[in-house]
């Protein structure tokens, strides 16, 4: 399982999920975004506009057909819409992450600390390969 850590420095989580999420959608991959109830109803609102042109195919754990969803945004990590990708967007780490086959773990500079420890917790595990991206002159670089 790959556990990517994304430090939002540069661009808002706004700017960088949407774009996670189109890679993921052309791949036919699945994802589940877990953050808390304010925040998961800005960016239910945000993948419906986030470009004039498009959106994204999307809804929330208490839609009458969750499992039919592509994208699914919900506040605990249960991935009732098959995923095997989840996006943590609200800079908290879950332990259940872990079950599914990729991890995108979002942090602001509020939350170096909590990431750090989450870093070090995952040092050493076999089955964890940790990824640290980084926003370098508007580009995403992977750093050391």
């Amino acid at each position: 399982m790959v556990v990517d850590f994304y430090q939002l420095s540069v661009s808002p989580i706004e700017r960088v999920l949407p774009r996670i999420c189109e890679r993921l959608m052309k791949s036919g991959e699945r994802l589940l975004i877990v953050a808390g109830a304010e925040q998961l109803g800005q960016l239910d609102a945000l993948l419906w506009s986030y470009k004039p042109d498009s959106f994204l195919p999307h809804g929330t754990t208490g839609d009458p057909t969750p499992e039919r969803q592509p994208i699914l945004l919900g506040d605990t990590v249960e991935p009732v819409n098959s995923a095997r990708n989840i996006a943590l967007a609200d800079g908290h780490w879950r332990e259940d992450a872990l079950r599914f086959e990729r991890t995108f773990y979002f942090f602001d500079q509020q939350g170096v600390s909590e990431a750090r420890d989450v870093w070090r917790g995952l040092n050493g595990r076999e089955d964890v390969e940790r990824r640290y991206w980084r926003q370098d002159n508007g580009k995403w670089v992977q750093g050391p």
